[in-house]
C-alpha cells in the first residue's frame, strides 16, 4: 500500500523592503495599542513579527524611538481618516459616523491611545508631540468643513478646538471607566455636546449664529438636534422667569 504523499511545504517568499517594513510596523502598532511605549521592547516587536532583533534594527536603525515614531505616524494617518466623511446628509448624522469610527479606533488602541494623549513616556519627543498636534488640527479642520466654514473667526475656531479637546478627555475617561457607558451612548453625548457649544457660542458670535441657522435648516425632527431640543425644553422650562 502506497503511503500518503507528504504535503508540500509552502515555498518561502522573501518580502520586499516595503512589505517587511509594513509587517514590522503592524507588529509594533499591535503592541503599542495595548501597552504603553515604555513597556514595549525591540525584542517584543521582533518576536511579534517572527523575525530577529537585528532585522528590526536593519529597518529602524534609530531603534525603538524611530520605530515608535513610525508606528505613531501610521496610527495618526489612520486616526485622521476617521474624520473624513462625505458632505452629505444632516451634519450631526455625519458627525455621528465620524465619532463611531473614532471610538472604534480608541477601543482598539486602548492602552496605546491613553499613553499617546497623556504623554509622560520616555518615547515622547517634540516629533511625537507634533504628530499628535497634527491629528488635532486635521480633526478641527474636518469639523469646520462639516460646519461649512472655510474661514472661521477666532470664537468659532476656539469652540471647535475646545470640543476636540473634550472628545479626547472623554475618550480617556471612557477607557478609565472600563468603556462605560456603551460607545453608542458616548457618541450621542458628544454630538449633543457640540450642538450645545454651538448654541452657546452663537448667542454672542455673529458668524456662529449664521452657521447654526444654516445647520438647523439641514437637520430633521427625528435627528440628533431635534431629539436634543425635545429633551432640553423640559429641563429649562422652569427658567422662564429669568427671561
Amino acid at each position: 500500500m502506497t503511503s500518503a504523499a507528504t504535503p508540500a511545504t509552502p515555498a518561502y517568499r522573501r518580502l520586499s523592503v516595503e512589505e517587511r517594513r509594513t509587517q514590522l510596523l503592524a507588529a509594533a502598532l499591535s503592541l503599542f495599542a495595548h501597552h504603553a511605549p515604555d513597556e514595549v521592547s525591540l525584542d517584543d516587536v521582533a518576536e511579534a513579527a517572527g523575525v530577529s532583533r537585528p532585522l528590526v534594527y536593519r529597518y529602524f536603525p534609530g531603534g525603538k524611538q524611530q520605530l515608535y515614531e513610525a508606528a505613531l505616524r501610521s496610527a495618526a494617518d489612520r486616526l485622521e481618516l476617521c474624520f473624513a466623511e462625505p458632505a452629505e446628509g444632516p451634519p450631526t448624522e455625519r458627525l455621528a459616523r465620524v465619532l463611531d469610527r473614532y471610538l472604534t479606533f480608541v477601543d482598539e488602541h486602548d492602552a496605546g491611545f491613553s499613553a499617546l494623549l497623556q504623554g509622560g513616556s520616555v518615547a515622547e519627543t517634540s516629533r511625537t508631540t507634533a504628530i499628535v498636534d497634527e491629528v488635532r488640527r486635521a480633526a478641527a479642520e474636518q469639523i469646520l468643513v462639516h460646519l461649512g466654514v472655510p474661514e472661521p473667526g477666532p470664537r468659532l475656531r476656539m469652540m471647535v478646538r475646545t470640543w476636540i479637546a473634550s472628545v479626547e478627555a472623554a475618550s480617556l475617561i471612557w477607557l478609565d471607566e472600563d468603556k462605560r457607558p456603551p460607545a453608542a451612548e458616548l457618541r450621542g453625548w458628544l454630538v449633543d455636546h457640540l450642538v450645545a457649544l454651538l448654541a452657546a457660542t452663537a448667542a454672542t458670535d455673529r458668524q456662529t449664529a449664521k452657521v447654526v441657522a444654516a445647520l438647523l435648516a439641514l437637520e430633521t425632527a427625528d435627528g440628533p438636534v431635534g431629539t436634543l431640543a425635545r429633551r432640553v425644553v423640559p429641563v429649562v422650562g422652569d427658567a422662564a422667569h429669568l427671561l
